[in-house]
């Protein structure tokens, strides 16, 4: 009977482990979360990350992750747009499809930088750190993605400020809060070792 009591006790713990890291990730983050006012100065990039894209164009999360870096350029919040996504095989290339749709929006193309290779939230935070130098950076993704990406930038020691591009419902949404769960269980104990 007491081992039987034990068994129980380490599957509770076992099931409330990853509720208990996914509240520490968005309680230690939620206040790098700006809402409006921005008032940042010596940005290094404005980071967009990849969300999919569907015949050759930003799929409708990407297109807000898009118009949102695109207003915060135009108020001067960084003079660089580093969008970063996958481009793995020459039929999907999430990086050409940004960089397109900025130029589109009058975003010169010297202030645009390109990451080909950002195929998760934590290769484009590890990038972003080690390969483009970044300190100072703003990342627009939607609220529910903003926790783990800000947690992973604080492990890289990037001081980093998040701005929700949820301008509309998702399909899937639900899908996506629930997978975000695992995710940020995931990236938080990649960010340990």
């Amino acid at each position: 009977m007491k081992k039987k009591k034990w068994i129980i006790i380490a599957i509770l713990i076992l099931i409330s482990v990853p509720f208990i890291i996914n509240f520490y990730v968005i309680v230690s983050t939620k206040n790098q979360i700006l809402k409006d006012n921005y008032n940042l100065t010596d940005i290094d990039y404005i980071v967009v990350l990849g969300a999919g894209i569907r015949q050759n164009r930003p799929s409708p999360m990407l297109e807000d992750r898009l118009k949102t870096a695109i207003e915060l350029y135009n108020e001067g919040v960084s003079g660089k747009i580093l969008v970063t996504g996958d481009h793995q095989n020459d039929d999907y290339d999430e990086v050409t499809v940004m960089k397109n749709y900025l130029q589109e929006n009058n975003i010169p193309n010297e202030d645009i930088i390109t990451d080909d290779y950002g195929i998760s939230t934590y290769d484009s935070i590890y990038r972003l750190k080690n390969v483009y130098k970044a300190n100072k950076v703003v990342v627009v993704t939607q609220k529910y993605h903003l926790y783990r990406t800000i947690y992973i930038a604080n492990s890289f020691d990037i001081e980093v400020y998040g701005i929700s591009s949820s301008l509309r419902s998702y399909m899937g949404q639900t899908y996506r809060e629930i997978r975000e769960v695992l995710a940020r269980c995931k990236d938080f104990v990649k960010s340990i070792f």
